[in-house]
């Protein structure tokens, strides 16, 4: 059955056949590109959705629903006038829009028309910002956007020791301008605050640079095809995103990949565990492929300083890289308003013991059981 075919030119001619195998969905995406293949509508845009509503309206002024196809995800092809418009939304909420219209412009203003009508229900407030997550799923590497509470650095200072504090507020206080080194690391114990300190950089930052967190590091540089689409074939739907103040060009909005207890992947090590990935780290911060983007990477460990790789602390590669450790017992005491306090605390234990939960506190002693009875 001969469904499509092009009109020639450099497409040559394009026919698509179809046979028992093939479902609607088949059909449908077929019809999607005929006028793609057939230079019709040689310009295309490719958009990942958030948050679909089930009852969300992604017809656009002007355009008549030509199929549309439910069971485990939803699909509709509406056209217009010079473009024809794909979308389909999957069970966890999340889609994607294929656009192909007659020129470049009419095609964003399509994609744009489906991007305002989806997303997050929840609108970023003052005390919030809005932050990436990055996952490989099983239609290949997705995006999911959140609003998540983010505070500013003088709220939250006053938790960490004075030697953390002070370096913490100098990255606080980068901006594009400052940008050396391309790594940002914090190492320290659990429960010391490095996410919440990162959760307020995207804030302080959120003016000049996307945060961006990979939910799955270790698939992220192990797989070349997840890390490439995240570092290079998303920077145009990022960028469209991006509201720029007056004189501001695109190139000068940064992106930070925040990669979390990333301890195998940078201790001593790692260069025999999991080379690879490690290699292309070191490459992302200041290799070929790190080169002509304005990327960054943030990680964070529990390890110590003097058990991590040579490569990734070496002088030159960090913009900054912070150990965020405990608050000293006179530091402690000032946060929880005068109490004793013998030794160091993190914040975790802090919170604990202001709540009540005092990680330190003995529990009462078992009463002593005589050995031997029957059980």
């Amino acid at each position: 059955m001969n469904l499509l075919q092009g009109g020639g030119g450099v497409l040559g001619n394009v026919q698509f056949t179809l046979d028992g195998s093939d479902d609607p969905s088949n059909v449908l995406n077929l019809m999607a590109l005929g006028a793609y293949a057939s230079g019709e509508q040689p310009h295309a845009v490719v958009r990942a959705l958030d948050l679909v509503a089930e009852d969300a309206d992604l017809i656009p002024e002007g355009g008549s629903l030509v199929r549309s196809i439910s069971g485990a995800s939803f699909l509709q092809l509406v056209t217009g006038e010079g473009w024809t418009l794909r979308t389909q939304r999957w069970r966890d909420g999340s889609g994607q829009a294929v656009v192909t219209a007659d020129t470049r412009e009419r095609a964003e203003a399509v994609a744009a028309f489906v991007a305002e009508r989806t997303g997050s229900v929840e609108e970023s407030g003052e005390d919030k910002v809005d932050m990436g997550f990055w996952y490989r799923s099983a239609r290949g590497p997705f995006r999911s956007t959140r609003s998540i509470s983010a505070p500013r650095w003088p709220e939250i200072e006053r938790n960490y020791s004075s030697n953390s504090g002070a370096a913490l507020g100098k990255l606080m206080a980068t901006r594009s301008s400052d940008v050396a080194g391309r790594l940002v690391l914090l190492h320290g114990p659990p429960g010391t605050g490095k996410t919440t300190a990162l959760r307020a950089l995207a804030r302080e930052w959120a003016p000049w640079c996307q945060v961006d967190t990979v939910l799955d590091p270790e698939a992220f540089f192990s797989d070349p095809s997840y890390l490439m689409e995240v570092i290079i074939g998303s920077e145009m739907d990022l960028a469209l995103d991006v509201d720029l103040e007056e004189g501001e060009s695109r190139r000068a909005h940064w992106r930070l990949m925040v990669l979390e207890d990333c301890d195998e992947l940078i201790r001593g090590e790692a260069k025999e565990a999991s080379g690879q990935s490690l290699a292309r780290l070191l490459n992302l911060t200041d290799g070929l492929l790190g080169q002509g983007r304005e990327i960054m990477v943030a990680i964070t460990t529990n390890e110590r300083l003097d058990r991590l790789h040579p490569a990734v602390v070496r002088p030159g590669r960090c913009l900054a890289q912070i150990e965020v450790g405990a608050l000293s017992p006179l530091e402690s005491a000032d946060w929880l308003g005068g109490a004793s306090v013998r030794e160091p605390m993190t914040l975790a234990e802090l919170y604990a013991r202001r709540t009540g939960n005092d990680p330190t506190t003995t529990e009462s002693t078992i009463p002593h059981q005589q050995i031997g009875q029957y059980l």
